[in-house]
């Protein structure tokens, strides 16, 4: 029976808003985790989703579908590339959120869409439209205005669009190849050995955290796996049903939940200078998306039999 495309529709819809969602509530559910530290819990992050992601495999039966990715050795490269990429993002924002700097995290994953565009001209030499270029260069001037009137360099937030912004280009040029559960297996069994490690340390050096602050710390804790796991999956359900445009425009409701967290919620300062910054950022923006919506238009007006270039 063919799928009625009206239904798939408004089901890739649903998958996107529900994992921009979970991703926008991630800040609150890592505070609820404290006193565990950050490496401690990428740690139990990464071993949980491998978990996690090895009992759905077991369900589905699809250990046949991972063996034969795995005897692919430009996937299995490219994958554990991902892995690295997405460990630092893990990394990098699980400190944010634990330190006080969840507005900064915020400001990372608004500017990530103007990385993706850069690194179409720095990666695929990708000719870009005038309005883009005015988009990075007042993102430019935002970091800029950050970076003088706030005194320090917004770390978290450009280690965040670039360790994302890599991981989606990865992930593209693995493409349809890998599905997003043996995408995510490879990805932390690559990562296990670091998380060993890593957990080893904690281990020696302060105990682990697991089991010491009663049950229902533990039970957080454990649902690691499924937190980082679930969106991932409902991500990758919306883009086989939605246009990359509905997807482009969803992405932004992560980082404005996380905004609104760290300034209402969390109380986190929002001075004069950090405000111009966000305002250049989101003028960027919105620039970019008039700038996409027209070239969507001018495209779909032009004859079927003109094959078009896309650009990122």
């Amino acid at each position: 029976m063919t799928p009625d495309p009206a239904r798939e529709r408004s089901l890739g819809g649903l998958y996107g808003v529900s994992a921009y969602l979970l991703w926008g509530l991630l800040p609150l559910y890592f505070l609820l985790l404290v006193p565990t530290g950050p490496f401690e819990l990428v740690a139990w992050r990464v071993a949980l989703s491998l978990a996690f992601c090895a009992l759905l495999i077991a369900v589905t039966r699809r250990w046949s579908m991972l063996w034969a990715i795995m005897r692919q050795p430009r996937l299995m490269a490219l994958t554990a590339l991902a892995g690295v990429l997405i460990f630092v993002n893990w990394q990098v924002f699980i400190i944010g959120a634990l330190t006080n700097h969840v507005i900064e995290t915020s400001l990372g994953y608004f500017i990530n869409p103007i990385f993706t565009v850069l690194l179409g001209v720095l990666v695929l030499h990708e000719r870009l439209r005038i309005t883009q270029w005015i988009a990075i260069g007042i993102v430019a001037l935002a970091v800029v205005v950050i970076v003088v009137g706030y005194g320090t360099v917004p770390w978290i937030a450009l280690l965040l669009t670039v360790s994302f912004g890599c991981y989606g280009f990865v992930k593209k040029k693995i493409g349809p190849s890998v599905d997003a559960v043996s995408g995510l297996t490879l990805e932390t069994m690559w990562l296990m050995p670091v998380a060993i490690v890593m957990l080893a340390v904690v281990a020696a050096t302060g105990g682990w955290t697991m089991g010491a602050y009663g049950w229902e710390h533990a039970a957080l804790l454990s649902l690691a796996g499924v937190v980082t796991a679930v969106p991932l999956l409902l991500f990758a359900s919306a883009t086989r049903r939605v246009p990359l445009s509905v997807i482009g425009l969803l992405q932004f409701i992560t980082p404005i939940m996380q905004f609104l967290t760290g300034w209402l919620l969390l109380g986190e300062p929002m001075p004069l200078e950090r405000w111009i910054g966000f305002g250049l950022v989101w003028l960027a923006l919105t620039l970019l998306t008039i700038d996409s919506f027209a070239a969507g238009q001018r495209s779909r007006r032009r004859p079927a039999a003109a094959p078009v270039g896309e650009v990122i």
